[in-house]
């Protein structure tokens, strides 16, 4: 093993090995024992091992690679069973695999990564603060019933602007930013995280679990950390004015001794095989319970379904006119037979909703899921 890799296993507490899927492009550090494992985000190929490649050399820097942070999964059993259930629930004619007793047995532990990043900043800042202050005053109202003219004190809060100006050196920890290209589309799909939840990293987290590696590096991620930078200056230079509020700040800051690492983000994936055995991956937000996946209805389901009516419709008919010949010889019976044959078109008529509502329930699916 090179120190390179060495590296990267003292930093995660287990040999760690970087694989690939082929079919998704999605990179990962995986458990060295669980190397030739399918890609836990789309299940259709079996994860590859980068060539010529170490986890250390997939980014900008190698120590970039170390985690600090990971927030915890957090779903009671119970919790997660029901946002399973509610998955599969609701869907006409749904796939015989999608249930959620399976959806559970192949469920996974898969970390999402975003960027931390420590910086020192000096800056020349000027803004506006506001003061509340308390005006008092009187208003006189004439009341008939009370006899005359009465005063009442008005307490009003006001705010006082001044300018201020100055100079700050500060230290910020652990400003995030996305590590991946895809981090929006995830957060709509998954829900935001609460990230004041995370705690420091420990191997034992992540001992069996797959990691996403970042495919932003942090020069990228950089100017995404700025605007979250200027609001922690801002609200430290009112607390320095000891203000109640803050406004117009703008600053010219310098950012040095910049130390990057990650936060890896809780994530559960499964699957379940379509009508053509084409696994449909599902994914839960570990910490809000958050379901996302293609919610697909079976069209064969739905085509034995048509069928049956089709024959139970065909054998109706054939029963009627039999009847409605037999009536030759007992006229009361051609009623019944009239009847029948109605009966037995209703039935060929409703044939067409099962094919129907799953065409158009896929349809939405696939609209609401782009």
């Amino acid at each position: 093993m090179s120190d390179s890799e060495n590296a990267v296993s003292k930093a995660w507490g287990a040999e760690r090995v970087a694989m690939v899927c082929e079919r998704c492009d999605w990179t990962f550090l995986a458990p060295a024992n669980r190397a030739s494992q399918a890609c836990p985000h789309c299940y259709q190929m079996k994860l590859s091992a980068l060539e010529n490649a170490n986890p250390s050399t997939l980014l900008t820097n190698p120590d970039d690679i170390e985690p600090e942070l990971a927030l915890p999964f957090q779903l009671a059993p119970a919790d997660l069973n029901s946002a399973l259930q509610n998955f599969a629930r609701g869907i006409p004619y749904a796939p015989e695999d999608l249930n959620p007793r399976l959806l559970h047995s192949r469920l996974e532990s898969l970390w999402l990564p975003m960027w931390l990043v420590d910086a020192e900043v000096q800056a020349a800042w000027q803004a506006e603060v506001g003061f509340n202050y308390e005006v008092v005053s009187h208003q006189e109202k004439y009341e008939q019933n009370r006899g005359g003219w009465s005063t009442r004190q008005v307490n009003e809060t006001r705010t006082r602007w001044e300018p201020r100006l100055g100079r700050l050196h500060r230290s910020y920890q652990n400003i995030s930013a996305p590590a991946l290209e895809a981090h929006s589309q995830l957060q709509t799909q998954l829900g935001s995280y609460d990230l004041g939840q995370s705690q420091p990293y420990q191997a034992e987290a992540t001992h069996e679990a797959v990691v996403r590696l970042p495919d932003r590096s942090t020069q990228d991620a950089w100017p995404d950390t700025k605007p979250a930078l200027q609001t922690a200056a801002a609200e430290e230079c009112r607390q320095a004015a000891a203000a109640d509020y803050l406004r117009h700040f703008s600053w010219q800051a310098e950012f040095n001794q910049q130390n990057w690492s990650l936060l890896l983000l809780p994530v559960y994936s499964a699957y379940y095989f379509d009508d053509e055995q084409k696994p449909q991956p599902v994914f839960i937000n570990g910490q809000n319970g958050k379901v996302f996946g293609m919610r697909r209805a079976s069209p064969k389901r739905a085509q034995r379904q048509t069928i049956t009516l089709l024959i139970i419709a065909a054998v109706l008919f054939l029963l009627s006119l039999a009847a409605a010949a037999a009536s030759i010889f007992l006229p009361p019976i051609l009623a019944l037979g009239i009847l029948g044959i109605v009966a037995a078109m209703l039935v060929g008529l409703s044939a067409i909703i099962p094919i129907a509502t799953v065409w158009w329930f896929n349809r939405k699916q696939k609209e609401t899921n782009g």
